[in-house]
């Protein structure tokens, strides 16, 4: 981490707290492998709470979404989660959507039942195509599709913050 002179305020302990610049896993995202690079850190001494800095978190989480619907790995239930919400969908309306039960999705979702090669591509053209800001990549994509491994990926998903580049590490 780098340690930067200004000065904040930790949202925790309510202490004087340093901004530094670091890696930051994004937990909050619903993803557990996400971890933004290069990333202004509130970092508590005190407490030892950490607070990531994103400027512009609908454009982060619009890149998330994108990076996930076009990742060349087959889809996983957090995967699915992630793109349900950012189409603010319920299950139920998701489920009706893809024309599947609701039980489905659900076990999808939590990873009990493996998501169909139909099923994972439909999934990703469906958040393409109706996700804010999302559409134009849908043709990318798609002829996309003839790559995906029949693997989950499975180590950690770097977004440098600069350029808001995605990689699969």
């Amino acid at each position: 981490m780098t340690k930067r002179t200004e000065a904040a305020v930790c949202s925790n302990c309510g202490a004087r707290a340093q901004v530094v610049q670091g890696a930051y896993r994004f937990k909050e995202s619903g993803l557990k492998n996400v971890v933004l690079l290069d990333i202004d850190l509130i970092r508590c001494r005190r407490c030892r709470n950490i607070d990531p800095i994103i400027p512009n978190v609908n454009e982060l989480m619009r890149v998330l979404a994108r990076a996930v619907a076009s990742q060349p790995y087959r889809l996983s239930g957090q995967d699915v989660r992630f793109l349900r919400k950012y189409l603010k969908l319920t299950g139920v309306e998701f489920a009706r959507l893809l024309n599947v039960d609701k039980t489905t999705l659900s076990k999808w979702e939590n990873n009990d039942d493996r998501i169909g090669e139909q099923s994972d591509r439909l999934i990703r053209m469906v958040a393409l195509a109706l996700g804010k800001g999302l559409k134009e990549r849908l043709e990318e994509a798609v002829w996309s599709f003839r790559d995906i491994e029949d693997k989950q990926h499975k180590g950690p998903v770097n977004v440098n913050m600069e350029t808001l580049s995605v990689e699969y590490a």
